[in-house]
C-alpha cells in the first residue's frame, strides 16, 4: 500500500507524462482508486495524507488550468454503483471547489455545487444514528469554509447585474429552490452546531468537566459531528460579520476559547480565520482592547509558524493576506486605544503601515479610509436587488460599513490631540486647555466626557489593564491627570533578538557544512 501511495503522489513527468485530452492519467486513476479504498475502509491516516498532500500535488501538476475528471467518469473508475454514495458526494465537493479555485464557475456549477452541499449535510443531519465515516479535521474545516465562501461568491455574482447574461438572468428568475439563500445557509450551519450540542460541550470544557454522552448526546460523541459543529460556529461568525451583524457574530463564539491548546488550534487556518473575524467584529462595536488582544496573539502565532505555511503554497497567499489585513486593523485599533504592543508585532506595523500611522498622528483623517478598506472583509447584502440604483451607494454594503466606521472616526477626531496635551501636565485648568484646542470651555468638557466614555468602551473585555496610558478626573474647573503608563518590558525585544541570532547561526553553519565541488579543470 505504501509503495502504491508513493506512486500516486509522484509527479515525475518522465515516468507518467501528462494525460491526453479525453483521458485520465494513470497516476490520477491510481490516486482515485486508493482514495476511494481508504475512505471506504475508514483509514483516517491515509485519507488525511492523500487529502493534504496527494490531492494538491496532482491538482497542481495535472489540473492547473482545467477541471478534475467529471464525477460520472470517476464513478466508473472506482467502480462505484451508487452516485449518491458518500465517496461520490465528497469527490463532487472537491471537484467544484477546484473549479472555484482555479477556473471560473458557471451558474450551473454554482447550482450543482449547492445541491451537492445540501446532499452532504443531509447525510450528516438526517441520519438516525451517527454515520461511520471519518474525515480529517482539515477537510471538515475546508468543507465549512468553502460552503460559506461559495455563498459569498454567489451573492457577489448576483449583485453584478450588468455582467450577467440573459440566459443566466432567466435561470436565476426560474430558481424555485432558492439556491444559496441566506436563510438556508444560516439554517444549515445552525443545525450542524445543534446536532452535536457543541455549545454545551464548550461550556463543560470551560468548567473543566469531562465530555459525556449526557452533555454531547449520541452524535456529539463522534469526532466528525463535534468538529463539524465547532467549525460551523466559526462559519456563522464569518457569515454574520459579512452581513454586518457584529453582536450576533460574537454571540456565536461566546463559549469559544481563543487558546493555542483549544479545539481551534487543531486546524491553524480555522484559528486564523476565527481571530480575524472576531477581531473585526470587536473593532466595529468599538471594543478595541479585545481586537488588540486577539490580533496580538494570532499575529505572534503566525510569525512563529510562518515556515509551516510557506511550505504549503495553496495556503500561503491566503495567510499572508490575512496577516496584512490584521496589521491594518490593528493600526486603527491601537490609535483609538493605545496599548503596549509586543515588540515583534510593533515591528510588523512599522514595516507595513508605519507611514499611514505617522499620517494619522499628524491629523490626516483620510488615512482611516485606506486602512479600513485594506483590512475589512468583502461585505454582503442579505437581499440582492435588481434595481441598478443600490441603496448602499456606489460602494455597496462596503460603503455602508465605511460610513458607520467614519462616524466613529469623527467622534474620535479630537481625542488624540486631547490626550497629547493631557500627557504634558499633572493638572491643567479647563480654560487653558480650551485655548490650546481653540474651543469653548463647554465643548472641552463634552470632549473630556467623551474621552472618558470611549476609554471605558474601548477596553471591552480585554484582560490587559494598561488600556490607556493616562487617566484623569475633573474637579470643578481643573483637570487632574495621573500618569498610568507602566515601564516598558524589554524581555520581548531580547527574546526576539536571541531567536534571530539562532537563525543566523543555523544559516552560517549550514553554509559552512555545504561541500564545495571543485571545478572541472579538464
Amino acid at each position: 500500500q505504501n509503495r502504491s501511495f508513493q506512486a500516486v503522489v509522484s509527479t515525475q513527468s518522465g515516468h507518467y507524462g501528462r494525460a491526453q485530452q479525453g483521458e485520465v492519467a494513470e497516476p490520477v486513476v491510481n490516486f482515485l482508486k486508493w482514495f476511494y479504498h481508504f475512505i471506504e475502509k475508514r483509514e483516517i491516516y491515509h485519507v488525511e495524507n492523500m487529502y493534504e498532500d496527494g490531492y494538491y500535488k496532482i491538482s497542481d501538476f495535472y489540473f492547473k488550468d482545467k477541471t478534475w475528471p467529471a464525477p460520472d467518469v470517476v464513478q466508473g473508475i472506482v467502480e462505484e454503483k451508487d452516485e449518491a454514495s458518500i465517496f461520490m458526494i465528497l469527490y463532487r465537493e472537491l471537484y467544484y471547489r477546484h473549479i472555484y479555485a482555479r477556473l471560473k464557475p458557471t451558474l450551473e456549477h454554482r447550482f450543482d455545487s449547492y445541491a451537492n452541499y445540501c446532499e452532504l449535510f443531509s447525510y450528516l443531519l438526517t441520519a438516525e444514528e451517527p454515520v461511520k465515516i471519518e474525515l480529517p479535521n482539515k477537510w471538515l474545516w475546508d468543507i465549512i469554509e468553502e460552503f460559506v465562501y461559495q455563498f459569498q461568491n454567489f451573492q457577489q455574482f448576483k449583485s453584478k447585474a450588468g455582467k450577467i447574461n440573459d440566459e443566466e438572468k432567466s435561470m436565476l428568475r426560474d430558481d424555485e429552490d432558492n439556491v444559496w439563500k441566506v436563510t438556508a445557509v444560516l439554517n444549515i450551519l445552525l443545525q450542524l452546531t445543534e446536532k452535536c450540542n457543541i455549545n454545551q460541550q464548550l461550556i463543560a470544557m470551560e468548567k473543566g468537566e469531562a465530555i459525556t454522552e449526557e452533555i454531547a448526546g449520541e452524535f456529539g460523541m463522534k469526532p466528525i459531528y463535534t468538529m463539524t459543529g465547532f467549525f460551523s460556529l466559526v462559519g456563522l461568525l464569518r457569515l454574520y460579520v459579512l452581513l454586518g451583524d457584529y453582536h450576533m457574530a460574537l454571540s456565536c463564539i461566546e463559549h469559544v476559547q481563543f487558546k493555542d491548546k483549544d479545539m481551534m488550534a487543531l486546524v491553524p487556518a480555522c484559528q486564523i480565520t476565527a481571530n480575524y473575524y472576531a477581531g473585526f467584529a470587536y473593532l466595529m462595536i468599538r471594543k478595541y482592547g479585545n481586537t488588540i488582544q486577539l490580533y496580538q496573539h494570532i499575529l505572534g502565532y503566525m510569525q512563529r509558524t510562518k515556515q509551516f505555511f510557506q511550505n504549503r503554497s495553496f495556503q500561503a497567499d491566503d495567510i499572508n493576506k490575512k496577516n496584512e489585513q490584521m496589521l491594518a486593523l490593528l493600526a486603527i485599533a491601537s490609535t483609538f486605544c493605545p496599548l503596549r504592543l509586543d515588540e515583534s508585532v510593533n515591528i510588523q506595523i512599522k514595516e507595513k503601515q508605519g507611514d499611514k500611522v505617522a499620517r494619522i498622528q499628524h491629523g490626516d483623517m483620510a488615512v482611516y479610509d485606506d486602512l479600513f478598506f485594506s483590512g475589512c472583509p468583502k461585505f454582503l447584502s442579505p437581499v440582492v436587488s435588481e434595481n441598478p440604483t443600490s441603496p448602499f451607494g456606489s460602494s455597496g454594503p462596503r460603503g455602508l460599513q465605511l460610513q458607520v466606521f467614519k462616524a466613529e472616526v469623527e467622534q474620535q477626531r479630537l481625542i488624540p490631540t486631547l490626550r497629547s496635551f493631557l500627557k504634558l501636565y499633572t493638572s491643567i485648568p479647563i480654560s487653558k486647555l480650551a485655548k490650546f484646542l481653540d474651543m469653548h470651555e463647554n465643548e472641552v468638557r463634552c470632549c473630556l466626557m467623551a474621552f472618558k466614555h470611549k476609554k471605558e468602551v474601548a477596553k471591552g473585555d480585554s484582560t490587559d489593564q494598561t488600556t490607556m496610558d493616562i487617566d484623569f478626573y475633573v474637579d470643578k474647573n481643573m483637570v487632574h491627570i495621573s500618569d498610568t503608563k507602566i515601564a516598558r518590558h524589554y524581555g520581548d525585544y531580547y527574546v526576539q533578538q536571541v531567536l534571530k541570532l539562532k537563525e543566523s547561526n543555523k544559516l552560517i553553519l549550514g553554509a559552512a557544512l555545504t561541500p564545495v565541488v571543485p571545478a572541472n579543470t579538464a
